[in-house]
C-alpha cells in the first residue's frame, strides 16, 4: 500500500528464521484482484523468499498454492499474509474452504500470520468493519478470536473509523480494543502485545476502554522502525 519499500514489511519478514522464507499471500478479501496480487509479488521481490498466493477466485497460475491441498501447503510457510478488502465477505469464503481451522493450526505451530486492513482486524475476536457501508459507517464484526479484543482499521486516516469506534465501545456493542493508523503495526505474541511500531512519526496505536462509564483512548509506545520509541 505504500509509494517506496515498506519497512513494515521488512519488519514482517525480518522475524523469520530462516534463508529464504515461504511467505503467501492471501487476498481474498479483494475478490483475488490480479491487480492486488501483482503488487504482492512487486513489492516482496526484493526479499529472499518464496513467494505464493492463495485464490479461491479465477484460474491458479504457477505460484498460486492448489485448492485441493491447501491446508499443506499453508502449514508449512513462515508468513501468511492477508490483503485488505471486505472483511465480512472474506471471513464468509475462509469458513466456507474450512480456512479458518487451517490458519489456527499455522498459529499454533509458528506460523506468523500478518496483514493489513481487513487482514490486520481478522485475527481479533471482533472488529469495527464497514464492509456493508465501506467509507461511510462501521459496525461490529465477528472475526477469528486468536487475539482477545476488537480492533479498527485506518485510524485517523479515514474519519468514521475513530468516531465509529468509540461509539461501538462506549454502548458495549465492542469490548475494548485497538485502534491502528496506516503505517503502524501492532505485534501479539502468545496473545499478548509485544510492540507497536511505525513507518513515520505520524502514524501510531491506540488502546480504547471503557472506566467505569468513562471511555478512554491511551496511545500505545511506539518504535519508529529505525529510530527510537516514541510516546
Amino acid at each position: 500500500m505504500e509509494s517506496r519499500p515498506s519497512v513494515l514489511d521488512e519488519y514482517v519478514v525480518g522475524m523469520v528464521n530462516a534463508r529464504r522464507p515461504r511467505i503467501c499471500f492471501v487476498p481474498t478479501a479483494s475478490g483475488d484482484s490480479p491487480a492486488y496480487i501483482e503488487k504482492f509479488y512487486a513489492a516482496f521481490a526484493r526479499f529472499p523468499a518464496q513467494l505464493s498466493h492463495l485464490a479461491f477466485f479465477g484460474k491458479p497460475g504457477a505460484t498460486t498454492l492448489r485448492l485441493d491441498c491447501f491446508e499443506q501447503d499453508l502449514l508449512e510457510q513462515h508468513v501468511i499474509y492477508v490483503g485488505g478488502g471486505n472483511t465480512r465477505s472474506m471471513l464468509a469464503i475462509w469458513r466456507e474452504w474450512g480456512l479458518t481451522k487451517t490458519l489456527r493450526a499455522a498459529l499454533k505451530r509458528g506460523v506468523i500470520l500478518a496483514g493489513v486492513s481487513a487482514g490486520a482486524i481478522c485475527w481479533f475476536e471482533w472488529a469495527a468493519s464497514d464492509s456493508a457501508t465501506p467509507g461511510v459507517r462501521s459496525a461490529p464484526l465477528r472475526c477469528l478470536g486468536f487475539l482477545k479484543g476488537s480492533c479498527s482499521p485506518h485510524w485517523g486516516g479515514e474519519p468514521h473509523r475513530r468516531r465509529d469506534f468509540h461509539a461501538l465501545v462506549r454502548s458495549g456493542a465492542l469490548p475494548s480494543g485497538y485502534g491502528i493508523a496506516d503505517g503502524a503495526a501492532l505485534l501479539f505474541t502468545d496473545g499478548r502485545v509485544a510492540e507497536a511500531v511505525c513507518a513515520n512519526r505520524a502514524a501510531g496505536v491506540f488502546r480504547v476502554e471503557l472506566s467505569g462509564d468513562r471511555l478512554r483512548e491511551t496511545p500505545i509506545a511506539t518504535r519508529a522502525l529505525g529510530g527510537p520509541r516514541l510516546r
